[in-house]
C-alpha cells in the first residue's frame, strides 16, 4: 500500500520509500528498499523483503519499473497518475495526522490527492487543508 507522500507499506510496516529532490529544472529520485533487513525504529514498524528476492534481481526489475513509469508520467495526464496512486493507496476516510512541523499536527481524514499531488484533508469541523509538505501518520 502507498502512504503519502512517499512511503510504500507491506502489510501495515514501511518496506520502502522514495525521496524526490528538485534542483532548477531536474529531479533527483532516490530509493531506499529493505532487501536484507528491516530497521527497528521507535516510531514506526518496518518490514523487509528478506529471502524473498536478492538485490541483484530487484535491481534491474526496478530500473524497468521506474523508466516505464516515468514513460507513463510524461505522456499522461496528472488525473491519471492521481488515480493510479489512489487505487494502491490507504482508502479515502482514512483517519491520518500530518505532522508539518516539531509542534505542527493537523488530523482529520484522507480526501484524496490535488492534481499536482498535494495530500488533501478533511478535519473534522469540515475545513479542507491541502497539504504538500509532512509526515503522515496513519
Amino acid at each position: 500500500m502507498l502512504k503519502w507522500p512517499n512511503d510504500v507499506l507491506l502489510l501495515g510496516r514501511k518496506v520502502a520509500g522514495i525521496l524526490l529532490e528538485r534542483s532548477g529544472d531536474r529531479v533527483v529520485i532516490g530509493f531506499g528498499v529493505n532487501l536484507a533487513s528491516a530497521p527497528e525504529l521507535p516510531d514506526r514498524k518496518c518490514a523487509s523483503l528478506s529471502g524473498r528476492i536478492a538485490p541483484e534481481v530487484f535491481a534491474p526489475l526496478l530500473a524497468d519499473s521506474f523508466a516505464r513509469l516515468l514513460q507513463l508520467w510524461r505522456t499522461s495526464a496528472s488525473p491519471l497518475l492521481a488515480q493510479a496512486w489512489l487505487a494502491r493507496a490507504h482508502p479515502i476516510g482514512t483517519r491520518l495526522t500530518v505532522h508539518a512541523g516539531a509542534d505542527e499536527a493537523i488530523s482529520g481524514r484522507f480526501d484524496g490527492l490535488e492534481p499536482d499531488g498535494a495530500l488533501r484533508l478533511r478535519r473534522d469541523d469540515g475545513t479542507l487543508d491541502v497539504v504538500r509538505a509532512g509526515d503522515v501518520e496513519l
